[in-house]
């Protein structure tokens, strides 16, 4: 068996490859007609291509029936909305422990998807699993995996497994076993805790945080990077954004791409979404988002458009 790095590099290469074609496919303007009344999917599906640039997030409480009380206050228009605010790939919530289902309210999704495409945005399926059950935070990964999406990001912050060392190790095979079942070759993001939580502020909430394993086994990192729940001089975009980034890629390693998340939306000012873009891009990461759609504002995503730079096809 191939050392766990060994394996990441040659990962890394084959995806920058597809990486290369996508973008060429892009300069020439192919595009893959899906219906006869829209445009197709965009090109770059399983690269990194869909982390780079403007990302927005949707959660299950915002676009299903089940979980937002009947009420989702995120629907197809909202994707509309997003398209003409710049967002490039929007990142979608699509199972949830307290659903019985592999992929919530497939309709409603789908619909969401679409229109994602159909206007020229990415869409990343995500998904917490808690560790609890192994076999069904799998299911839910895969079904995520096979729906027409563009890419998987799994979000690693669930401590419902008290011990540290188990919930680790469960986070680890569950990796392995999502990586056997997606393939070698297809780009699948680790959602991430902040590295300015986990080392300064609360390093019991998670000890041994599998930092260098996740740098290891994933190809990108989206740490969450929420400056608004902060205090004090780190309630601030640009320097906890900054801080974060340093830390995460001196815990991961240096080649590892990395995609900061920023928010709470509706509590963040314009001054943190300014230092927010200039710390990602005095620092080299491949993109950034706001968390979440339905907390932000037109004015937010105009402050964070010199982000939609960072994506190899505004740059043709």
């Amino acid at each position: 068996m191939a050392a766990p790095g060994d394996d990441r590099a040659r990962r890394r290469r084959a995806l920058a490859l597809v990486l290369a074609v996508s973008a060429l496919a892009l300069v020439v303007a192919v595009v893959v007609e899906r219906r006869d009344d829209g445009p197709g999917r965009p090109a770059g599906a399983w690269t990194l291509l869909p982390h780079e640039g403007l990302g927005a997030w949707v959660d299950a409480y915002d676009w299903t029936d089940a979980l937002s009380g009947g009420k989702p206050t995120v629907g197809v228009a909202d994707i509309d909305a997003m398209a003409d605010a710049g967002v490039q790939t929007v990142y979608v919530q699509t199972a949830h422990h307290r659903v019985d289902a592999d992929v919530l309210e497939p309709e409603r999704l789908d619909a969401l998807i679409e229109r994602a495409h159909d206007r020229g945005l990415h869409v990343v399926a995500w998904y917490l699993p808690t560790f609890i059950d192994l076999g069904a935070d799998l299911a839910r990964l895969t079904a995520a995996a096979e729906l027409p999406v563009d890419g998987l990001a799994v979000d690693i912050e669930s401590v419902e497994v008290p011990d540290p060392a188990e919930r680790t190790a469960r986070l680890l095979t569950l990796t392995e076993r999502l990586r056997d079942a997606v393939g070698p070759d297809k780009v699948v993001a680790a959602i991430t805790l902040s590295a300015v939580q986990l080392e300064v502020l609360n390093p019991q909430f998670w000890p041994g945080y599998p930092w260098a394993e996740l740098g290891r086994r994933y190809d990108a990192v989206l740490p969450m990077a929420y400056w608004s729940i902060r205090t004090g001089e780190l309630r601030a975009g640009g320097r906890y954004i900054a801080e974060n980034l340093d830390r995460v890629r001196a815990l991961v390693g240096e080649d590892v791409p990395i995609h900061p998340i920023g928010g709470i939306a509706d509590d963040v000012t314009d001054a943190d979404l300014a230092g927010m873009v200039a710390a990602i891009e005095e620092r080299g990461a491949i993109g950034g988002s706001l968390y979440d759609w339905a907390t932000s504002s037109r004015d937010q995503w105009q402050a964070l458009a010199p982000l939609r730079d960072l994506r190899p096809d505004e740059r043709t």
